[in-house]
């Protein structure tokens, strides 16, 4: 299954529908490392919120796409991670160490905003963003 990819002003917007093979996951990582080139992207939003759960590759895959993005000149912010699969996935040790991390897809864009307009820096992971723009 293939994730689509949308092109928000100077951002790239993916969001899963459902769970991706591995194969569909490296080809995703593929497109958006080029996405972000080709249209000299500020910034990527990953939206999982359909996922219901999150394997250790998928977990790797997403942070080692953070990375490879911002080696390209963008930021990344992974929105939408269900209780159940942050629960999985503190249970099983995985992380998304260094990744911006936000409730959901209005979270992730007031991030990003705030990021590329040289805004203060990223707010902790959960924090609304009302109580972000009073403090």
């Amino acid at each position: 299954m293939e994730v689509p990819i949308l092109k928000q002003g100077s951002y790239l917007i993916a969001t899963f529908q459902a769970a991706l093979t591995d194969e569909d996951l490296l080809k995703l990582q593929d497109a958006l490392v080029m996405q972000v080139g080709k249209y000299r992207s500020r910034g990527v939003i990953i939206d999982v919120t359909a996922l219901d759960v999150m394997d250790s590759f998928a977990a790797r895959t997403l942070r080692s796409l953070a990375y490879m993005v911002r080696l390209r000149g963008a930021d990344t912010v992974i929105v939408g991670i269900q209780p159940e699969v942050a629960f999985a996935m503190v249970q099983l040790g995985l992380t998304l160490e260094s990744v911006r991390i936000a409730l959901d897809l209005e979270e992730g864009l007031a991030i990003m905003d705030q990021r590329t307009k040289g805004g203060k820096s990223f707010a902790l992971v959960g924090q609304s963003s009302q109580k972000r723009r009073k403090a």
